[in-house]
């Protein structure tokens, strides 16, 4: 498997992460769950799971230094894929029954409940892919499996040239519209479980699995 990018899936504890991992190869990818952190540093790509409540699974990035792996890896320009609540710490704060935690910062807003007649919301779920979104390549139309009460009904982090505007991709359930995905430059994340997903969820790691190696030359 030499020949297939490294992906390091982080390992602090979180559920799920053997099926991420078999997604993850089998969409072509070299992938180890690990928390060695010069592995975590020097993979092509870092693969941040998470499920559960958002200030259960921050604790447990904080108590592995999670959070300084995945600061260190960006500041570098080294891609970063979060999956559900994996997507949800990177931004600023959630809220959660009266909870306030903060997150890892990497985008403003805050992650609340959503405004829906049934939570969860769960089971499979269209989206509507961002233009020029490299993750949707060949499966805009495709469904995509979610798990979650919460979620980012807002973006308001501000880009000025050279730096492209980050692609978003929209999910509508209940009153308002959440983040199902976003790219921004290394740093990308899904609210969805892509390795829950079938063919359409591999492909789509596939298409990030893709630009791994010329985003770390």
């Amino acid at each position: 498997m030499s020949g297939r990018p490294l992906v390091a899936v982080l390992d602090y504890g979180s559920g799920n992460v053997h099926s991420a991992v078999k997604a993850l190869q089998a969409a072509g990818a070299d992938a180890r769950l690990t928390a060695d952190r010069g592995l975590v540093h020097d993979a092509d790509g870092l693969v941040v799971p998470g499920v559960g409540a958002f200030a259960a699974v921050m604790a447990a990035l904080r108590a592995v230094r999670g959070d300084e792996a995945i600061d260190r890896r960006l500041a570098g320009g080294r891609p970063v894929l979060g999956i559900c609540v994996g997507m949800q710490v990177l931004f600023g704060r959630g809220v959660e029954r009266g909870v306030d935690t903060e997150g890892l910062g990497e985008w403003p807003g805050v992650v609340t409940e959503l405004d829906a007649p049934l939570l969860p919301h769960m089971g499979w779920n269209t989206v509507s892919a961002g233009e020029g979104s490299r993750l949707f390549d060949g499966v805009q139309t495709e469904r995509f499996y979610f798990v979650h009460s919460y979620g980012a009904t807002t973006w308001s982090l501000a880009t000025q040239p050279p730096f492209p505007e980050p692609v978003l991709t929209w999910c509508d359930y209940g009153a308002t519209a959440f983040l199902a995905a976003v790219e921004n430059g290394p740093l990308s994340a899904t609210q969805f479980h892509p390795e829950k997903s079938g063919q359409a969820g591999i492909r789509l790691l596939a298409n990030w699995i893709g630009g791994l190696r010329g985003a770390t030359l």
